[in-house]
């Protein structure tokens, strides 16, 4: 049995016809085309799949789309600047905090988060602020210097 839903994603409301149990990574992904959240572990335990639900970091691979009724919604997608990058998307680039970029949605949101409720956190609060996060390739070394500019810039 599927339910009509209106979700606010990015900005915009985007009714879909979901199966209740059906989790929002799913629906972003299947139902919505937003491909840039990824699914890693599908078990809350790689944070490749975060997304930003009323400003707090959420693993959409646990959490249900009818639970997001109401909220509002940010992807990587609704990370940018309009047309641009924002700071904290160029600076992963710049100080080379991707590699093969399947975790850089994830840190980029969850590095959001972090920033918009404490912008200028210490090294220490970036690392607790991304624990969250698994990345196989970079050794985290140009994630922590890309989020540590990004606040330099503020």
């Amino acid at each position: 049995m599927r339910t009509a839903l209106v979700l606010r994603i990015n900005g915009v409301d985007s009714p879909v016809m979901v199966d209740p149990s059906r989790d929002l990574l799913g629906v972003l992904r299947d139902e919505l085309g937003l491909t840039g959240t990824k699914e890693g572990c599908d078990d809350c335990e790689c944070g490749a799949c975060m997304v930003l639900v009323d400003g707090g970091p959420v693993n959409s691979c646990s959490y249900l789309a009818v639970q997001a009724v109401g909220r509002s919604i940010t992807t990587i997608e609704g990370i940018m600047e309009g047309d641009e990058l924002s700071a904290l998307q160029r600076n992963m680039i710049v100080e080379g905090g991707v590699q093969c970029g399947f975790c850089t949605p994830g840190m980029i949101v969850s590095a959001q988060a972090l920033l918009a409720s404490n912008p200028v956190p210490t090294e220490e609060e970036i690392r607790i602020g991304l624990s969250g996060n698994l990345c196989r390739c970079t050794g985290y070394a140009g994630i922590l210097s890309a989020v540590t500019r990004t606040v330099s810039e503020v």
